[in-house]
């Protein structure tokens, strides 16, 4: 069987709490398979330091409805926020799912205490993205975010799922 892969993101109004997941099937993908959206009542309020408490449910709420767990999730976060030390939202979600996908976090800004990721400059950018891992070598996640598809520091995937999460709010 190919491997899948997931791009996940959420978004967040006073009301109500959504997530889209696009599957595709190659880090340069250019189009996804499909992508699903759920849409669920307020999340509960961020915490500082439980980040994974909001975004968590979510996440798993959507993998739930697919007739397989993809063998590759990409989150945008961090796995790890100081090392093996401190589980970000992906590490959470590594955990939550068994272990039985391999999680990818891309970050946009960098966090003091997360040593354990790689800096990837994509497109003309100047910005790195910062990817961790839980079950895939960071180094190999990192050249695959590389190689996702996309001129810019976004991959297109990773934009397409941020603006469906954000349009399954209306």
């Amino acid at each position: 069987m190919p491997e899948l892969f997931a791009c996940l993101d959420a978004a967040y109004s006073d009301s109500t709490a959504s997530v889209a997941c696009a599957l595709f099937a190659a880090w340069d993908a250019a189009v996804p398979l499909r992508v699903e959206t759920v849409r669920q009542g307020a999340a509960p309020d961020y915490q500082p330091g439980a980040f994974y408490k909001r975004e968590l449910p979510l996440l798993l709420a959507i993998l739930g409805q697919l007739e397989r767990l993809p063998d590759i999730v990409i989150v945008d976060g961090y796995v790890w926020l100081a090392g093996a030390r401190r589980p970000g939202l992906g590490a959470m979600l590594h955990r939550a799912l068994d272990e039985q996908a391999r999680v990818v976090g891309v970050a946009k800004t960098r966090f003091v205490g997360a040593t354990a990721c790689v800096p990837v400059i994509r497109g003309t950018s100047r910005n790195p993205l910062y990817v961790s891992s839980a079950g895939i070598d960071a180094a190999a996640a990192a050249d695959g975010v590389r190689a996702m598809h996309g001129g810019h520091r976004i991959p297109t995937l990773l934009r397409l799922v941020d603006h469906a999460a954000r349009a399954a709010l209306a």
